[in-house]
């Protein structure tokens, strides 16, 4: 692992070759802006030696904003897209759209987008499903890895299903000191974190930097959850993920946060104990997002 002042540290992608920024850019947050909203966003990028970008077919415009911004230099950055869809055609057509859209001739990573439900699991594991389309694709050079995601307290545990069934190359899911604390996503979350480390599959973890769902459901806001604003509390959430070399953190898609987060990873510094954490989670009154019943779906 490598670092400088003021750019974040890097690690091994897995066994993808590539050494990427441990905060990985969650293009979220390009969702709903505009190209000129988007330039200064993007700009912190380069100034923290961000260099790996996860965007998604269903981010709404972010794909669109971030074609200009890597044209002319698409071999600086390990580019990851997502595709929602379960059958084979359907993913083939939706991985082709991003391309289009990103203005790219291939991705690096493709990932099966919140793989969780059992029936759409079967789907894209069997015959004409999704990952034999993305298999595919990979042969013909339209993207060179194929990961896996997913949101809720059973995803840890899917996860390692789907590597029993195949040999994915990445896994996403969430990963917070609240959602930690119910014990049985923890064992779930370590059986995983164990199975990555002996198969060199990339740990990529989202929600660091949540608060709670968002109380007025209703409100005009950038993300459908309530981040942590506070910056010192927010800079340990980043600063725990870190502390294990194993673990990448996408960015928040509170594109507001982007700054305090890279900051943060790239101040470098230890882990927080357990009591500033449970500190903070009382002080601002964190919530887990998912609750493996009513709160499972996003």
């Amino acid at each position: 692992m490598t670092t400088t002042s003021r750019r974040v540290p890097t690690a091994p992608f897995g066994r993808t070759g590539h050494t990427s920024s441990r905060v990985i850019f969650g293009a979220a947050a390009l969702s709903t802006l505009t190209d000129d909203e988007a330039a200064p966003l993007l700009g912190l990028l380069d100034e923290f030696g961000v260099n790996h970008l996860d965007t998604a077919a269903s981010y709404g415009d972010s794909e669109l904003r971030l074609a200009p911004w890597l044209a002319g230099r698409r071999e600086d950055f390990f580019l990851a897209t997502k595709t929602g869809e379960r059958t084979g055609p359907a993913a083939r057509a939706e991985l082709e759209r991003s391309l289009g859209r990103l203005g790219v001739d291939h991705v690096d990573l493709v990932q099966l987008h919140n793989l969780v439900e059992e029936d759409e699991w079967e789907t894209v594991h069997g015959p004409g499903g999704a990952l034999e389309a993305l298999l595919a694709a990979r042969d013909e050079g339209l993207t060179r890895f194929v990961g896996v995601t997913g949101h809720g307290l059973r995803i840890a545990g899917m996860h390692r299903r789907s590597l029993a069934r195949h040999d994915y190359d990445s896994v996403l899911l969430p990963y917070n000191w609240v959602l930690l604390r119910d014990p049985a996503y923890r064992a779930d979350v370590e059986a995983l974190l164990e199975t990555c480390a002996e198969r060199d599959v990339a740990v990529q973890t989202i929600k660091s930097a949540a608060r709670r769902r968002w109380r007025d459901a209703g409100g005009d806001h950038l993300s459908w959850y309530e981040p942590i604003h506070e910056p010192t509390a927010l800079a340990r959430s980043v600063r725990w993920v870190l502390a294990d070399p194993q673990r990448f953190l996408n960015s928040s898609s509170e594109p507001t946060l982007l700054r305090t987060i890279l900051e943060a990873a790239a101040g470098g510094g230890g882990a927080p104990s357990d009591a500033e954490l449970a500190a903070d989670a009382e002080s601002l009154g964190v919530e887990p997002l998912f609750d493996g019943d009513r709160l499972e779906r996003i």
